[in-house]
Formats: structure tokens, sequence, C-alpha cells
């Protein structure tokens, strides 16, 4: 499926798929909704409520690795260490990633709070171009592990403190929504684990509700009214 660049309303870039008139992130603003979605009600959020360390991250559709970068650099920020899992069937190849504008922007939101020696585009390209189902560790804070596979083969029990599920809209993959689909999320978390999501659309939060999740509605990113996040 061809993929082409879209630059979205915080001059962020994102890919859009023309098949499905779809794209991988808001066109609102890619690293906004990023941000909020699963940095602020995420990554923050369980920060506040929690001591685990290392943290374990679950992200559903790795993709352009914008949610990725920004945890890393989060948790360079933060000091804290991260355990990084990113699920992905159809990866970027190198063109597309490199063309992403994600490492420019974010030296200015993340610069001075960064070392020397933290090099924000080669942190980047490393998280495409390390090897699929090997951990690799990125930096003394954050360990990544890449598994090529569909989000319906993920046979995880209790491993995970924090989802991000960044899959394509239930519009063009309904499927992906699903009570199955949820139940394996569920169980991949550990008890009280969060699970959070751009969507807040009614059948994905009926169908969280029941394999067991509390779900609650929260402000959206810009251009989008609310979005959900779900305890285990």
């Amino acid at each position: 499926m061809k993929r082409t660049l879209l630059k979205t309303g915080d001059g962020s870039y994102t890919l859009h798929l023309s098949e499905w008139d779809e794209q991988y992130h808001s066109k609102n603003g890619a690293i906004a909704e990023a941000l909020h979605v699963f940095i602020k009600e995420g990554l923050h959020f369980w920060n506040v409520h929690n001591s685990t360390s290392p943290l374990s991250i679950l992200e559903i559709g790795f993709g352009t690795g914008l949610n990725c970068i920004l945890t890393y650099l989060e948790a360079e920020k933060l000091g804290f260490q991260i355990n990084y899992t990113g699920v992905e069937a159809f990866p970027l190849i190198t063109k597309e990633a490199e063309s992403l504008n994600y490492p420019i922007l974010l030296k200015d939101l993340y610069g001075s709070s960064l070392s020397e020696k933290s090099d924000i585009q080669k942190v980047f390209s490393d998280l495409h171009e390390t090897p699929w189902e090997q951990k690799v560790s990125i930096s003394e804070n954050f360990l990544l592990t890449k598994q090529k596979k569909k989000f319906s083969e993920i046979i995880d029990s209790s491993n995970f403190d924090l989802i991000y599920f960044d899959a394509f809209g239930i519009r063009v993959q309904p499927e992906l929504w699903t009570e199955e689909i949820f139940q394996k999320m569920y169980d991949a978390l550990i008890p009280g684990g969060i699970l959070v999501t751009y969507a807040a659309n009614g059948n994905a939060r009926r169908a969280m509700q029941t394999v067991g999740f509390t779900v609650e509605r929260l402000p959206g990113p810009p251009g989008k009214k609310e979005m959900l996040r779900a305890k285990k």
C-alpha cells in the first residue's frame, strides 16, 4: 500500500494511505496528538500514580516511531528506565523513516533537557534500523524490542504496565477494535495496568468494558473532542 508524506497542523509530518484515505497520525498535528494521548495521558499519568521501575510499555502500531522517540526522550529527560515493545506488521522502509521531520522539531522541544551526547536524529534512525525480534539497548534508560507480527498474534500475559493502542481507525480496520483484540490487551497488562488510545468510538469503548476494563473518557488532542483511557 502506497504511503505518501503529509504535513499536519503543527508542522510535523505523517504518512497518508491513499487507498484508505487514512493517516498514521492526526492531520491536526502528529506530534501534538502523540504528546497528548500517549505521553500526557499515558506515560505521565502512570508515572504520577505508580513507582514501577523499569516501566514496561507495549505499543500497538509502531508505525512511524513517533510515540517511541517521544517516550525515549521522556525517559532521558526524567531519568527513568523503560522497556519498550513495539508491534508492527508492516514496517516503514528506510526512505520513509528518513523523510519524517520529527528529530528536527523534537530537538527544539527537548534539546535543553538532553546531554550533549544525545543525537535525536541518530536515535530516531536507530529505532527504525535496529533488528526485529531482539532486545536492543538504545541508552542506559531505554531498551527496545520490535516485533513484526499482527496484533492478533500477541500472546503476552501480565507483562506490561502501559499500552499505547495506536492502531489505524475503526473505519478502515474494524477488526483491530474488537473484544478479541482487547482481551489480548487486557491479558497483556499487569493488574492495574493502563491502556490509552486516541479513539473514543462507542463500539471500541464497549468492547473494552466487556473484557473487563474500566474505561474513562478524557479530553482529546487538537481537533478531537475525546480519547479513552482504560484500566485493568
